[in-house]
């Protein structure tokens, strides 16, 4: 699973038909520290996240039991919006 912050929504009325009743949320990964990380995804919302939300999301297999459709082409999911990031640097 990884850390990502709903940046943008997409807009397709044409799509695969195992995709009609899903947002499609663009989303940006982040590290901890809530700073933005690699390239941003196209994720289905499968909690009602809304942009600006710090989510969880998760790729292949994993999203396509997210949104129990284990046949579509579903690659990546949002499966948790979260509330608190607590990271304590100090392990010593």
């Amino acid at each position: 699973m990884i850390l990502g912050k709903v940046v943008g929504t997409v807009v397709a009325t044409r799509k695969d038909e195992r995709l009609v009743g899903y947002k499609l949320m663009v989303v940006q990964p982040i590290n901890e520290d809530k700073k933005p990380i690699g390239q941003s995804v196209i994720a289905i919302d499968t909690v009602g996240a809304g942009i600006g939300e710090i989510v969880i999301y998760t790729k292949g297999s994993g999203a396509r039991k997210a949104a129990n459709k284990p046949d579509s082409p579903i690659d990546v999911a949002i499966v948790a919006i979260v509330d608190n990031i607590d990271v304590y640097k100090d392990i010593t």
